[in-house]
């Protein structure tokens, strides 16, 4: 099992704002931990931990094809959940993936929203089969 896992971000409040909204009031974490530098939210036994990179590494942006992190994944509760969280993700600008293909763009069996976070990280919220 998974015990945590920690992403280093280019803007910290605006990475808290969007996964605070999410994983707060969407998908039922809490928050866990907050410190000049950092934040995380816990569901479970499992954190995820968001700490503002360095100034001096942000010259190379991040981008989900190089090696490292391709995308987080979530349940939702429902394909209901999944489309109320799409039509606010929507109403917020943040930039939906796959949308010629919603909500199969994982495949026919996979009812599932794609999206970026501030940084362009890949989220997919996933609807029970």
């Amino acid at each position: 099992m998974l015990h945590h896992l920690e992403l280093y971000v280019a803007d910290l409040k605006r990475s808290a704002e969007f996964w605070g909204w999410l994983l707060e009031e969407q998908l039922g974490y809490e928050r866990y931990q907050q410190w000049a530098s950092g934040i995380s939210w816990k569901h479970g036994n499992t954190y995820l931990v968001f700490v503002q990179a360095e100034e001096r590494f942000l010259d190379v942006p991040y981008h989900r094809c190089r090696v490292g992190l391709n995308h987080l994944a979530f349940h939702a509760r429902s394909r209901e959940q999944v489309e109320a969280i799409r039509e606010e993700l929507w109403r917020r600008g943040v930039p939906l993936l796959y949308e010629d293909r919603y909500p199969h763009a994982g495949g026919r069996e996979h009812y599932a929203l794609f999206c970026e976070d501030p940084d362009r990280i890949k989220v997919e919220i996933v609807a029970p089969e």
